[in-house]
């Protein structure tokens, strides 16, 4: 098999997207934890209750902000991956594209209100 490229050289853009990926993850925890210090939401609690917590909706915002990437995460990460093998220059710039995507969302709904995390594009 000499000569056969398995791995495509530019892969390793996929991966710095990946990587950038991760960063902007951990960012957004980094929002989610001066959240619950502002707002008074301690663990265990994923969710703070608007019957206990008059700034509930504020930090539930920004709670679901991150949750929702993480929960599309491994989505993302499989087709970067899978489709990276076969054109990484093209995965990587749709994946920054994404990424970016992912901030305005995350920013948006940060404010407070849930309309927001749609109305930056």
């Amino acid at each position: 098999m000499a000569g056969v490229e398995l791995i495509p050289r530019e892969y390793g853009y996929v991966i710095l997207t990946l990587v950038l990926y991760c960063f902007l993850n951990v960012w957004m925890a980094e929002g989610v934890l001066k959240a619950r210090k502002k707002y008074n939401v301690h663990y265990p609690t994923l969710y703070a209750s608007e019957s206990e917590n008059k700034d509930a909706k504020l930090f539930n915002c920004v709670q679901r902000g991150h949750q929702n990437s993480l929960e599309l995460m491994p989505m993302f990460f499989m087709l970067m991956i899978m489709g990276g093998i076969k054109h990484p220059l093209i995965c990587s710039s749709l994946g920054l594209v994404y990424i970016m995507g992912r901030y305005l969302y995350f920013t948006g709904y940060a404010t407070g209100n849930p309309k927001n995390r749609n109305s930056r594009w």
